[in-house]
């Protein structure tokens, strides 16, 4: 049963308007995006968009809480089965590595995760942000075995992957691309 003031119809055009947004601050990050551009994206008016969101900060923030969600989903979904691989172990790690390099196979995601952390100076975001390192922090130390060591590897050769990916190194047949992509 929906909550009092909203209604099925409501709640489905948020998700539709968070996953519009998702797909516009990727292309043109938190700055360069207006509302109207999403409003138009999706089919919607710019005054029922902020019917339900205050403003182009909170419409953000919640867009970087539905990534989060894709992001956990996504890990636990590459996660090794029950019974298979344990926590820590190098089957793990691979996996999670998986699950990551499957979400940022989907360049909308990996641009709009770049931009969020270029808009964290914007409160909301920072705190939404936040959250979804939070969040992020703890599927993977979950997955890891608690290892935070391996936690941090796990993050800074995502950091790494993000650059390749988003530069587009796996075209590129140079010497320093090699080493970024470990050839």
């Amino acid at each position: 049963m929906p909550a009092a003031g909203t209604s099925t119809k409501s709640d489905e055009r948020r998700q539709a308007i968070v996953a519009a947004a998702v797909g516009c601050f990727a292309q043109k990050g938190f700055y360069g995006t207006t509302t109207h551009e999403i409003a138009d994206w999706v089919g919607v008016s710019q005054p029922y968009l902020y019917r339900l969101y205050a403003n182009k900060e909170a419409l953000f923030a919640a867009a970087v809480d539905h990534v989060s969600v894709v992001m956990t989903e996504t890990l636990l979904a590459h996660s090794p089965a029950p019974g298979g691989a344990g926590p820590g172990s190098e089957a793990a790690l691979d996996a999670a590595r998986g699950g990551y390099a499957a979400l940022v196979a989907d360049p909308a995601i990996l641009r709009f995760l770049m931009h969020a952390n270029c808009a964290a100076g914007e409160p909301l975001v920072a705190q939404a942000v936040r959250r979804c390192y939070a969040k992020q922090v703890d599927t993977v130390r979950d997955l890891l075995g608690g290892d935070d060591e391996a936690v941090r590897r796990w993050f800074g050769a995502g950091m790494l992957d993000n650059v390749v990916a988003v530069l587009g190194l796996a075209e590129v047949d140079e010497p320093w691309a090699n080493v970024l992509r470990a050839d």
